[in-house]
């Protein structure tokens, strides 16, 4: 109803709004992972490149010996001219449809875990400097398109102590940093591997690993000066693994403490994400004191598996990714959409994983007025285009037939929902962002007519309103 009453004055307005369209509002991908952040055709040239240029240089430590990457294809039996897109093997197609174990597979160029280790991770014989300067190409691109901004997601595993310090020094010796680029610390849930491994004792090593640096850096940071530098471009934490595992739901049974579980089996989501936000927020209590900028937790959640994972996030979190369970849960997606939760959704991801494309249900919470943004995910995996996020909002245009003012909307949702430091954001936005509604937009910063904010500042007023009436009669009964 609303669009058959409005859609010719939303685009009158739009229209008549100078210098502003899709292709030049800001937009933020806020759920993409670094390890995979560039194309398969991006990262074939690169290696291409790498062994016609130095093909004697030694790269990886393996079986007694020190390997070259010319000995590397060698032993795969490849030359430069061999590899392909084909070659690679990196798309997520349907043999990984609901088998998140394949597709983790994917992530292994030609299906080899060595060239991953080489052009692919952070800690390696050469100091991955291989994927630094994937990554210095990555943010070459973006600065070129001046709109596009990214939040990477990188890994944090709670394994070690040093680790935080090992990645700081990887970012700050490469010189990693760029104005359209923050980091969000992804916690892969894996402490029953680190259990078998011997790595830890107990949970509660985890959590001192991941967060006992964090604090001494906040308490002087002069103890971990790289540390202190990274963090300043860290907008929050994440927490990633398969959804889908089995698990006992959360309320079943007393859990130990962190100190206490020490046994192989892998804690449930609920209880990594208690643990997370109650660190995470003592941790902002005492930046906030010392002047620091704090964290949001933005986890992984509603892919697949319990619904209680949608309901632990509700309670802990800034906003999620993916959320695409919601559909099935009418009570849990209307809590998120009266508190407004950020969702950043993935339908070109989803498609290939857990759910296609003509089941998702990104329109239909877009249209209800749920908090939604695009995100690409793994370009790695999905993407085929050189601007992924672009090729992300371009599909699901095509696809659900969105108007330049609903995709000027999702980027606009995309910017708020975002870690960027506030100043920046009334840059994007307007001075008046935070307010809100029709007070709170700048069409001439977003493209995003008054009238489109007004109708969904009015429907979420009547929906709270509603709530306000019936408490309140609910209270008088008592």
């Amino acid at each position: 109803m609303y669009y058959l009453m409005n859609e010719f004055e939303e685009s009158k307005q739009s229209k008549r709004n100078p210098h502003r369209d899709f292709y030049n509002v800001r937009k933020v991908d806020t759920h993409i992972h670094h390890s995979a952040c560039m194309n398969q055709k991006h990262l074939l040239r690169y290696i291409k490149y790498k062994l016609k240029t130095k093909p004697d240089e030694q790269v990886i430590f393996r079986d007694g010996k020190i390997l070259t990457l010319a000995q590397v294809f060698e032993s795969l039996k490849l030359t430069a001219y061999d590899l392909s897109i084909d070659t690679l093997d990196m798309h997520a197609h349907t043999d990984s449809f609901h088998r998140f174990d394949k597709f983790n597979l994917k992530y292994n160029p030609i299906g080899e875990s060595r060239l991953r280790e080489i052009f692919l991770k952070t800690d390696n014989f050469i100091d991955g400097r291989y994927l630094a300067e994937l990554t210095k190409q990555v943010f070459d691109d973006l600065e070129s398109s001046k709109y596009q901004m990214v939040e990477l997601r990188i890994s944090i595993y709670g394994r070690s102590i040093h680790e935080w310090d090992k990645l700081a020094a990887w970012i700050i010796d490469n010189k990693l940093y760029s104005h359209n680029v923050r980091w969000l610390i992804q916690v892969p849930r894996l402490y029953d591997l680190y259990k078998k491994n011997g790595n830890i004792k107990s949970f509660l090593c985890v959590m001192k690993n991941l967060f006992e640096p964090l604090f001494e850096v906040s308490l002087n940071p002069k103890s971990h000066p790289k540390l202190h530098a990274f963090l300043q471009r860290v907008i929050g934490f994440d927490s990633v693994d398969d959804e889908s595992k089995t698990e006992r739901p959360f309320h079943s049974k007393k859990y130990p403490s962190a100190g206490e579980w020490d046994s192989i089996t892998n804690p449930p989501y609920s209880y990594y994400l208690y643990y997370l936000y109650s660190n995470m927020t003592t941790l902002n209590h005492l930046r906030l004191k010392n002047n620091l900028n704090t964290f949001v937790l933005r986890p992984h959640c509603g892919e697949a598996g319990d619904p209680e994972h949608l309901i632990s996030a509700f309670l802990t979190s800034y906003g999620i990714s993916h959320g695409i369970l919601l559909r099935k849960l009418p009570f849990i997606q209307y809590l998120y959409y009266l508190d407004q939760i950020g969702i950043a959704m993935s339908p070109l991801s989803n498609n290939a994983l857990f759910l296609t494309y003509d089941k998702n249900p990104f329109h239909n919470f877009f249209k209800k007025g749920l908090n939604v943004s695009l995100s690409t995910d793994d370009p790695l995996q999905f993407s085929y285009t050189k601007e992924p996020l672009i090729e992300e909002f371009s599909v699901a245009a095509q696809i659900y037939k969105l108007s330049g003012v609903d995709l000027c909307e999702l980027a606009k949702n995309s910017c708020l929902q975002s870690g960027w430091e506030a100043n920046i954001k009334k840059h994007w936005l307007g001075k008046s962002y935070m307010d809100g509604g029709v007070a709170g937009n700048d069409i001439e910063k977003t493209n995003v007519p008054d009238i489109r904010m007004k109708y969904r500042e009015e429907t979420l007023k009547s929906e709270l309103q509603l709530i306000e009436k019936y408490n309140g009669m609910t209270t008088a009964r008592e």
